[in-house]
């Protein structure tokens, strides 16, 4: 068994995993804290994380049935994300293991991404296509081996979560965005206003957002305010906003769809796989399973609850990620980008 903990940005978890097992998976998010703000506060992140690890961390052993002694090993998220709020993860970590003897197993974030798909029910075996979309990131990866990925494409600019999270801003739907567009989205039209679907024809496998998002700014500073322009929160948006929310979201989905279409051209692929937070979105689960089943090509749609941020993926990487011995990751660190090996100093 395997103890992950994972606090790479504002939800603080922790599972145990036994092989594709998940012997629990506990996730307390902050959602509600950062939302007054409109997005995550790097400090606030951090101070939450020291205050929820520990009890975090005991549910999980409690809901595994498990204690340190049952443990082959602790892993934990070393970036990329937030460098302090991952910097409370592998402290703990680096602790928990010390104090228990285990070795210590640092995991990249977006491997975790890709490791979800390697867990029960119907573990998922490469070669497939994973499209990671979350707040932070936006690739596309290939994946010929569960020890690595190989990156096809990424954004050149925002994230497709971040954007969905600007325009639900920018709307007053409230925070987090992606969520609040989809539920926004089901009582509008989404060819109401015609939006920009970028890099369709690029024949790369790189995305932006950064077009779509200034549209609707365009679009929203028109609008007359009667008719429900951005700041009015209401249990349900006007019309209009119904309307720009679900051609915002078509928008964002249509050219995820167009990049997975282009790299399943590209290379001989078994399967496509979804990762991260916007991976949860429906719209999108229903738009890749019709590509799928269009190609003839599999298709593996985790849980939502392991398509945000969460542990058990993080102990899913780990399985088959470089541990580092008792005690000679005293000296590990965090990392906030992805150009540093998970390495000990």
């Amino acid at each position: 068994m395997i103890l992950a903990i994972e606090t790479s940005c504002d939800e603080t978890c922790a599972a145990v995993v036994q092989g594709a097992e998940v012997r629990s998976n506990i996730v307390s998010s902050q959602a509600a804290l950062h939302g007054r703000f409109g997005g995550v506060v790097p400090e606030i992140a951090s101070r939450r994380h020291l205050e929820l690890v520990g009890p975090v961390v005991r549910e999980a052993l409690g809901d595994a049935g498990a204690s340190f002694a049952d443990l082959r090993a602790i892993a934990v998220t070393a970036g990329p994300g937030l460098i302090g709020a991952l910097l409370v993860g592998v402290s703990a970590a680096k602790a928990y293991a010390y104090a228990a003897k285990k070795p210590l197993i640092p995991v990249d974030h977006l491997h975790g991404h890709v490791a979800a798909n390697f867990l029960e029910p119907d573990p998922l075996e490469p070669p497939f296509l994973c499209l990671i979309a979350s707040g932070g990131h936006t690739l596309l990866a290939g994946v010929r081996e569960r020890s690595s990925f190989e990156v096809l494409g990424t954004t050149l600019d925002d994230a497709a979560g971040e954007a969905l999270d600007k325009a639900a801003r920018l709307l007053g739907l409230g925070y987090p965005g992606g969520p609040a567009i989809q539920k926004a989205a089901e009582g509008g039209d989404p060819e109401a206003f015609e939006l920009p679907v970028a890099m369709t024809r690029d024949p790369g496998l790189d995305f932006s957002f950064s077009g779509l998002k200034t549209a609707l700014v365009y679009l929203v500073r028109d609008l007359p305010l009667d008719q429900g322009g951005p700041g009015r929160e209401a249990e349900e948006p006007p019309p209009v906003v119904s309307d720009l929310a679900a051609s915002f979201q078509a928008a964002v989905v249509a050219q995820l769809i167009a990049k997975i279409g282009r790299g399943l051209d590209a290379g001989d692929w078994n399967a496509v796989a979804l990762g991260g937070g916007v991976a949860a979105n429906t719209l999108l689960r229903e738009r890749v399973g019709e590509l799928c089943e269009r190609r003839g090509v599999g298709l593996k749609l985790v849980g939502p609850e392991l398509c945000t941020d969460n542990a058990a993926m993080i102990a899913a990487a780990a399985q088959v990620s470089t541990s580092i011995p008792y005690p000679g990751y005293l000296s590990f660190d965090a990392f906030s980008t992805d150009d540093r090996p998970l390495q000990p100093a």
